[in-house]
């Protein structure tokens, strides 16, 4: 919803969701490689933008205190986008790369989630336990 006083957002939503695979998304999301820092840069970035309008990482780097209403800090997000390119869940688009990588839009690839290290079922559970039930 907007009012003639509010801005629109610097990225805004796209008009469809994005093409990932549901299940690679959902292992990722609970791969425990990951930080929870991490995934849910993944998730912003998992979420898709309209063509051309994805942030570059030191957009949403640059972002002030203010605008990121005091969440994390930028070295903090850094790592974070260090660790998921480690992983291979974000690489940079080679078409907006520069020699050394400042400026460069991320691609995500959830391919890595096929190896995603998941928490098992505790041995003998075979179904969710509800409090009280």
């Amino acid at each position: 919803m907007s009012t003639p006083d509010t801005v629109p957002p610097r990225w805004p939503v796209p008009p469809a969701p994005p093409a990932h695979d549901p299940v690679l998304f959902a292992r990722a999301m609970r791969d425990m490689r990951l930080t929870w820092r991490a995934r849910g840069i993944l998730a912003e970035l998992a979420a898709g933008y309209a063509p051309g309008e994805a942030p570059a990482i030191g957009d949403l780097v640059a972002l002030t205190r203010d605008e990121r209403l005091a969440a994390e800090g930028r070295e903090a997000f850094r790592k974070a986008a260090a660790e998921l390119r480690s992983l291979g869940y974000l690489t940079p688009d080679a078409t907006t790369a520069s020699a050394s990588g400042v400026g460069a839009r991320l691609v995500v690839d959830l391919t890595p989630a096929e190896d995603a290290w998941l928490i098992p079922r505790p041995y003998g559970y075979d179904h969710l336990v509800v409090d009280g039930g």
